[in-house]
């Protein structure tokens, strides 16, 4: 499958935190991403975190541009022993490919699998550019969403292919 033209990955700049910042305080975004951390409205400590994020020797974070511009961020960690994936578009960029895209490139970057995807159940495009990806859903949950303010269902994803079977 191609790739949308004008997608790239690079690796994440200080200067680039700003878009991700402002990114992450569009309500509608949050709402679909539920699952999200605290302090988000508290810009020094978004940075903050992304540094220490940056710093983490078992982290992959890159910045998505399209066309030259930052349009959101893509990262894989571990979390509770597990490599998790999660990404993140400024809304003016849903609906293009790019995420999937995104994800695609991410996984020929980082080999290991397995590899570990949470969204929240209502959020049918972050489940589709999972699933367009070969990740497959093996369980959900129900969990406290701060993005929500609620009690939200959460469906679990893992992906154990190889990437170039993708």
């Amino acid at each position: 499958m191609s790739q949308p033209t004008g997608l790239e990955l690079r690796d994440v700049e200080a200067s680039d935190i700003g878009t991700f910042h402002r990114h992450r305080l569009d309500p509608a975004a949050v709402r679909m991403a539920a699952f999200v951390g605290t302090g988000a409205s508290d810009k020094a400590a978004f940075i903050a975190h992304w540094e220490r994020n940056l710093r983490a020797s078992e982290s992959t974070h890159r910045t998505i541009l399209f066309e030259g511009r930052i349009a959101g961020f893509i990262a894989c960690f571990r979390w509770g022993g597990d490599l998790e994936v999660t990404y993140w578009l400024g809304r003016e960029y849903w609906g293009r490919g790019l995420a999937t895209g995104a994800l695609r490139q991410l996984l020929r970057i980082v080999p290991e699998r397995p590899i570990h995807a949470r969204a929240a159940a209502d959020n049918p495009g972050s489940i589709r550019v999972l699933r367009k990806c070969g990740f497959e859903v093996v369980g959900g949950d129900r969990g406290f969403a701060q993005g929500r303010g609620e009690v939200t269902e959460e469906v679990h994803l893992r992906l154990d292919r190889d990437p170039a079977a993708v």
